[in-house]
């Protein structure tokens, strides 16, 4: 039989994430800056993993991920599959040939500067190169 999760104890860590986690709410405006002392407090002082489950039912993502194993625990038994991690996303050519081009760029002005001792103008390459890159990204 699965132990419980919910009765494990907090780490400081997984106490910094929850506090990291009401920060974001802060900072979104979904929570007072009064609600937010009030619910740090009581994330500071939390022993176990369900003392964090009510600080954090009327908000949605972002959430301490140890809020996460007990979303996926029915009864304190746990479900047959596990989660299967989310694919990373598929970058666009754009975005790939981007951040390809910057790193070859600063390469291409430091292989120049001590060939050509054209002096230190050979490093506005990588400059033009990460603005004509962010252009293309769509980024400015």
């Amino acid at each position: 039989m699965a132990a419980d999760r919910s009765e494990l104890r907090l780490s400081d860590a997984e106490r910094q994430e929850a506090l990291d986690a009401l920060s974001e709410h802060v900072r979104t405006g979904r929570l007072e800056l009064t609600e937010f002392d009030e619910r740090s407090v009581q994330v500071s002082g939390a022993k176990f993993r369900k003392d964090l489950k009510p600080l954090f039912a009327d908000l949605p993502e972002p959430r301490p991920s140890v809020l996460g194993d007990l979303s996926r625990h029915d009864g304190g038994v746990a479900r047959a599959g596990r989660a299967s991690p989310a694919p990373a996303p598929v970058q666009p050519w754009r975005q790939r040939l981007a951040s390809a081009v910057v790193p070859a760029a600063a390469v291409l002005a430091i292989a120049l500067f001590f060939v050509t001792r054209a002096g230190f103008f050979v490093f506005l390459i990588p400059a033009a190169a990460a603005l004509l890159a962010g252009m293309i990204v769509g980024r400015r």
